[in-house]
């Protein structure tokens, strides 16, 4: 990430605008169906993202990679410059008999990172790393933007949500190094100081639904 650069040289880590805290639940949800069911979901660093919902009861697979953009432009180095369209995104694959779609999105806006910060989480800067759900139909595009007005109306934060709704855009699979980032490396600074204190907020504020062990791209895969 572009921000552990940041992190290197001045030796701490920005204060995040607003502290992870419990979010009511969504009011509106998607209906319980039978059969797999994916969302898309960028808040920051994908480590992190990815982190989290692999922790997730009812989470079967968690993918970092890059929506918002095209094909061609969907790498690591050209999304890091800004200019593609692309967030950092994490394509997560969930059972709807175990857990819902506005369940996600409440882990989402509680744990995962900090929806009031624009085009940024913390110390990673530009609108790769922008708060953004990528619906993957317009009843996944409903559920999510009146959950946005209902959490702004209710004041959960002290600013208004800067999460961004981006119907009809394709992810792509990130590179595989970037896949179970934070299990991997567990002790580089970047992820024991922003990323795994997301793991414990998750932990603390859905006990009944968090697993110990996470589920990773490379089970999954194989």
């Amino acid at each position: 990430m572009l921000g552990l650069l940041g992190f290197a040289i001045i030796g701490q880590v920005p204060s995040a605008a607003e502290a992870p805290r419990l979010v009511p639940a969504a009011l509106v949800d998607v209906p319980n169906e039978d059969g797999l069911q994916t969302a898309v979901l960028a808040g920051g660093c994908f480590w992190g993202i990815q982190g989290v919902f692999q922790h997730v009861e009812g989470v079967v697979s968690a993918t970092s990679g890059y929506a918002g953009g095209s094909a061609e432009t969907a790498t690591y180095e050209q999304t890091e410059t800004g200019l593609t369209g692309h967030a950092e995104a994490v394509r997560i694959v969930f059972d709807p008999q175990k857990i819902s779609y506005g369940t996600l999105l409440r882990i989402f806006f509680s744990a995962a990172h900090d929806p009031t910060q624009l085009d940024r989480q913390g110390p990673d800067i530009g609108p790769q790393y922008r708060s953004a759900i990528f619906p993957v139909n317009e009843q996944q595009a409903k559920v999510a933007n009146r959950y946005i007005q209902q959490l702004d109306e209710a004041k959960a934060f002290n600013s208004a949500i800067a999460t961004t709704v981006e119907l009809g855009r394709p992810f792509y699979e990130a590179e595989g190094y970037h896949q179970d980032y934070m299990y991997n490396n567990p002790g580089q600074p970047y992820i024991a100081v922003l990323e795994r204190p997301k793991i414990e907020a998750l932990r603390r504020f859905f006990p009944t639904i968090y697993r110990a062990q996470p589920v990773l791209v490379a089970k999954t895969a194989g």
